[in-house]
């Protein structure tokens, strides 16, 4: 990878499997958007970003160099292997799904953001978890830029009501929003540690959150705190696991499950394709 700095922010250069657009849109984050000049904006962290494929890679648009390697080098797992990673996927239908979607990569979001984001998610479509955060952001969060807006923290929810978040139209995830705002704000759910933990310990943890079951709980685990090890478990991964694996994952995803499972998830969701073994 090779990163150079210039007057419009940060150029990063020969990365192997990475496509911006594919790891922004195959469902682990909903705070990016395509825009008509094909370049990705969004906000994370608190900061604006606009990201413009270059001829060589991609340009991170006004990002100093210190930004781009204590952000967003992490939030898009740059410094992990996936070369290697893809390499040794020695199943047909993870080599398949690979191939198909070669460029995806981990997000590694801020916890709380991605604790939020996927109670909102719960039996909820991308489209509508894409408008409840922003009306979320717009209505609690700080105003950055001309149009955009922070991820209100957890400080500023744990005081709302239900009523506060009717504004939202979330349903029943106002009051789950509540309870995990206050669970992390008293330290009874210790999110920022949950990095430290076993998976296990992890998950027990974030299930004391109302409304938080195994799904969100895994999705916090993969996509907020980088245990890339979680297996959030959906329709569509229930699909897969019938239809493909139903012995289990092969033994070529021990230790990245998470990442076997979203280049498998958007393959299945996005072609439909698959036959039984």
């Amino acid at each position: 990878m090779n990163i150079k700095v210039n007057e419009y922010g940060v150029c990063v250069e020969s990365v192997p499997c990475l496509d911006i657009g594919l790891c922004l849109d195959c469902g682990q984050a909903f705070r990016f958007r395509e825009t008509e000049k094909g370049h990705f904006h969004g906000v994370a962290f608190g900061r604006v970003l606009d990201i413009t494929e270059t001829e060589n890679g991609y340009l991170f648009e006004n990002v100093t160099e210190d930004e781009f390697k204590n952000i967003w080098k992490p939030y898009f797992d740059l410094d992990r292997d996936y070369e290697k990673i893809c390499a040794a996927f020695d199943d047909s239908w993870l080599i398949k799904a690979r191939d198909e979607f070669y460029g995806i990569r981990i997000l590694k979001q801020e916890p709380w953001e991605a604790l939020c984001s996927f109670i909102i998610s719960q039996n909820n479509n991308i489209p509508r978890i894409k408008g409840i955060i922003e009306r979320l952001c717009e209505s609690f969060g700080e105003k950055i830029g001309e149009n955009d807006y922070t991820f209100p923290s957890y400080e500023v929810l744990c005081h709302k009501t239900v009523e506060d978040l009717a504004v939202l139209r979330a349903g029943f995830r106002a009051k789950y929003i509540i309870d995990a705002a206050q669970k992390v704000k008293s330290g009874e759910v210790d999110l920022y540690n949950l990095h430290t933990m076993p998976i296990d310990k992890a998950r027990e943890e974030l299930i004391k959150i109302k409304g938080v079951g195994a799904k969100v709980a895994e999705c916090t685990l993969l996509y907020g705190i980088g245990k890339v090890e979680a297996f959030p478990v959906d329709v569509w991964v229930k699909r897969i696991m019938s239809e493909l694996y139903p012995e289990g994952l092969p033994l070529c995803t021990k230790g990245i499950e998470g990442i076997a499972q979203q280049y498998l998830f958007h393959w299945r969701r996005m072609t439909q394709e698959f036959q039984t073994v």
